[in-house]
């Protein structure tokens, strides 16, 4: 039998969990990214994407949303190696690139940095003319009689 790997899917996208979390119970399989992330959902309809993103200050990091694409680049100017002297090197430092994509109405609502994490905030808020509402049927109530013949 053949399996389907949904991970990348699932790593990649916010919003749409409740597909992905059925689809990804099948597989089970996670691949591994730089840097390492975790997606959550902290309410009904609010999520956030935490980041391990150590040795980067605030303006080597930036953020893009563009229609539903969340983008997140990280690079370190050359400059900072060249004062240090490293006896080991175990905190990458290296330049990333992260993409998700964002579900319907899912927007970037902030983003922090501390303690070599960096913190987005996602909210979902539909607009009221797409929320589901009842409509009331107007009119004469007309029954139907059985007419049957004897």
């Amino acid at each position: 039998m053949q399996t389907i790997d949904f991970s990348p899917f699932y790593r990649s996208t916010v919003g749409f969990d409740r597909l992905f979390s059925r689809l990804d119970s099948v597989s089970g399989q996670e691949a591994k990214t730089y840097p390492p992330y975790n997606i959550e959902r902290v309410a009904e309809d609010a999520y956030r994407i935490s980041i391990a993103v150590a040795g980067f200050s605030n303006g080597d990091i930036a953020i893009e949303t563009r229609e539903n694409n969340l983008t997140v680049k990280g690079a370190k100017g050359p400059e900072g190696d060249k004062a240090r002297e490293f006896l080991h090197r175990g905190i990458a430092e290296r330049a990333f690139e992260l993409r998700f994509q964002l579900a319907d109405y899912v927007e970037v609502t902030g983003a922090t940095l501390e303690n070599g994490l960096l913190h987005l905030e996602l909210k979902r808020e539909v607009p009221e003319s797409k929320k589901p509402r009842q409509i009331a049927i107007n009119g004469a109530s007309n029954t139907i009689e059985d007419k049957s013949v004897n």
